[in-house]
């Protein structure tokens, strides 16, 4: 085998946490390595040149939860970053020709519920404020280590320090939580409840409903109804990288212009990135790392190698079964990655014309996300489908048009829609194959969209087809799971990746996750990176 030289840390995936970790970590004065098995850096959050003159965000394609600390201490925006904020936020047309319209306007807000409803239109302001009091109880959770309130699955038992930390962090959290006050049980149920029995009561306006609704299921193989799926609301009332609480926006250049700017800072401090550098193995001396070694045989030596990738990835496919008590790997085997969601990006020779709400060209409709879906029974209805097996026959669409605030990712007068679908089952029955069907799947969605903006068939001049397994295959998801594991209860905060391992560490010393699969879980927030750096340097 061929041998590289030796670094502090190595870090495998240049996804957005992974390059996170290795900022940190070089800004600290380490020696990193960062390890791409792709040609292009960003994992899930990147930018591909698919078609001539247009940049596509193949995978993430918003942006809000990243944690305003890491643009500030690792000076993204001076290395490039720039967020286009969405104002209105969200836009939901109707088939009877009526359409809702929200943004952070709180007296538009109001104006557009009123026409529906003026009982919602006096709730929305109070739903929102109670979203906001939960959220300035959670957010610095996000932003900080889990503590570990179980004993570790199958491995040696925690530090002093570090119990010392796990029971403070639990004080702390039960502190916080305190401050809710008569809203702690409304803040309970939204952290453990189902969505949809919440929106009914807060709201009866089915397109209201159905909208937030979305906003809950998105990503996860579940119905509005199935309990976990109020607290994915939160993420929606969260994160302050659009510039405000609650707001999202496109990153100019695509989704790889955060991986764009964190390169130029990794760079900046000397981290050595590879693309086009599988790792096979992580190489471990008595269950403790000392580097990787490569797809083509060569070596990369460190006695510290911090993973972004998926627990299943890591421990079943990148290390040898030996160097992991079997209790801990009997963990990792149970881990949800049930996926539903795939991804179909179109380019456009004109946007979407709506008829509820024509336009000559890009409106303000057009700037956020797009919503079809009327109705909360719809959307369980779409989700029933897949449960059984099948890709719904009326999916769930969440649209987006980028181009509406960056010109600079497709042509002049041409335009990028993705579209984020609900629900498409990884695992499909009656002996179905996505690659088989996918692209018959991806006409319905189409079609469906016809149903409100009817040119939007012919406009279509270039399209790609993710299903679940593609998005596997592509981005190394297991499952195709979009978030490293499902983000239901039992597999978040102090459970995540697996019970009494939630710091990041490993039963292999030296080993790290530092990416969706470790707490907070999905989502563009560059969390998992940052505080599995802060977990890496307490330790070395």
């Amino acid at each position: 085998m061929r041998q590289n030289r030796a670094y502090d840390c190595i870090v495998l995936g240049g996804g957005h946490n992974g390059l996170i970790a290795a900022a940190y970590l070089a800004q600290a004065g380490r020696s990193v390595c960062v390890l791409e098995r792709r040609h292009v850096l960003g994992g899930c959050a990147a930018t591909e040149p698919l078609w001539p003159g247009y940049r596509v965000s193949t995978g993430a394609y918003v942006i809000s939860l990243l944690l305003p600390e890491i643009v500030r201490e690792l000076r993204l925006k001076q290395h490039g970053l720039t967020i286009l904020p969405r104002d209105p936020a969200s836009f939901t047309p109707l088939a009877d020709g009526r359409h809702l319209l929200l943004g952070p306007d709180a007296a538009a807000n109001q104006r557009a519920i009123a026409a529906f409803s003026r009982r919602d239109a006096a709730a929305f302001p109070r739903y929102g404020a109670f979203l906001d009091r939960v959220a300035d109880v959670l957010e610095p959770v996000v932003a900080d280590t889990a503590p570990n309130l179980l004993p570790r699955t199958g491995g040696r038992r925690a530090a002093a320090p570090a119990g010392l930390r796990n029971a403070a962090g639990l004080w702390t959290l039960c502190r916080r939580m305190s401050r809710l006050g008569t809203d702690l049980p409304a803040a309970i149920e939204l952290l453990t409840g189902a969505a949809r029995p919440i929106l009914e009561r807060w709201f009866e306006t089915e397109a209201l409903r159905a909208t937030l609704a979305t906003d809950a299921v998105i990503g996860a193989f579940a119905a509005p109804s199935t309990p976990g799926t109020a607290c994915v609301l939160l993420h929606h009332a969260m994160g302050r990288a659009g510039g405000a609480r609650g707001v999202w926006g496109y990153v100019r250049g695509g989704m790889g212009g955060l991986a764009d700017a964190l390169e130029a800072v990794c760079t900046g401090l000397g981290v050595d990135i590879r693309r086009e550098a599988e790792v096979s193995r992580i190489a471990t001396v008595n269950r403790r790392a000392r580097g990787v070694v490569l797809a083509d045989g060569s070596t990369v030596e460190a006695p510290v190698v911090a993973s972004s990738a998926d627990a299943n990835v890591t421990f079943r496919k990148l290390l040898d079964r030996g160097d992991l008590p079997g209790a801990f790997l009997d963990a990792v085997s149970r881990i949800d990655y049930s996926s539903a969601s795939a991804k179909i990006n179109v380019a456009l020779a004109e946007p979407p014309r709506f008829t509820c709400l024509p336009s000559p060209g890009v409106g303000p409709h057009h700037r956020g996300t797009i919503h079809i879906g009327e109705t909360l029974d719809y959307v369980e209805r779409a989700y029933a489908e897949a449960a059984a097996g099948r890709p719904s026959s009326e999916p769930v669409l969440e649209i987006t048009l980028p181009t509406s605030l960056d010109a600079t990712i497709a042509p002049a007068g041409k335009h990028l829609m993705s579209i984020f679908v609900q629900y498409a089952p990884y695992r499909l029955a009656d002996g179905d194959n996505w690659d088989d069907i996918k692209e018959t799947f991806a006409d319905r969605c189409i079609a469906l969209l016809a149903r409100y903006a009817p040119n939007v068939p012919d406009a279509v001049e270039h399209r790609q087809v993710l299903s679940p397994v593609d998005l596997e295959r592509r981005f190394g998801l297991t499952g195709g799971n979009i978030m490293q594991g499902a983000m239901s209860l039992n597999q978040l905060f102090f459970l995540r990746p697996v019970p009494g391992w939630a710091d990041h560490r490993t039963p292999v010393a030296g080993l790290y996750l530092c990416g969706a699969a470790s707490h907070p879980g999905g989502g563009v927030m560059g969390a998992c990176g940052r505080n599995a750096a802060r977990e890496i340097l307490r330790d070395v």
